[in-house]
């Protein structure tokens, strides 16, 4: 395996391991917010602001992690993003499906933004949010600092 691969492996693997406490870090969110929020203003509310707040802390856990990861390029920022959303769909539907015992139809409510649904521009930001961290923490894309 070539420099370069063994590189992009070590990315990969640090993006997921960093995935692994963003979904810790929600999980604790989702129960703080079925358990306080969503009795005070109602399931799709809380539901809302929750995508809000989770945004909030993806962000949050990038930024403290985002030099560990070590991706340099722009696009490997954004391919970790990537990663990040395709696990998290992939773990959002099987945790619905199997865990939740919800319907397809209302694990779909929280992408559909007629329906109220915001899950989308949380997904949004979790893609970005690689990029605007290198950014923040003071990084361009390309820089191997």
């Amino acid at each position: 395996m070539s420099t370069n691969q063994e590189n992009a492996a070590g990315i990969f693997v640090r993006g997921i391991a960093v995935w692994f406490l963003i979904i810790a870090v929600e999980t604790v969110h989702g129960v703080v917010r079925t358990l306080l929020i969503e009795p005070a203003i109602g399931d799709l509310r809380a539901r809302q602001i929750g995508v809000l707040i989770g945004s909030m802390l993806i962000v949050a856990v990038s930024l403290v992690t985002v030099r560990w990861i070590g991706a340099r390029s722009t696009e490997e920022l954004i391919a970790i993003g990537v990663v990040w959303v395709v696990l998290t769909v992939t773990f959002e539907v099987t945790l619905g499906l199997f865990v939740a015992g919800l319907s397809m139809e209302r694990i779909l409510s929280d992408y559909d933004v007629s329906r109220g649904g915001l899950m989308i521009f949380g997904l949004l930001i979790m893609l970005l949010a690689p990029v605007i961290s290198a950014y923040f923490r003071g990084r361009s894309a390309g820089d191997p600092n």
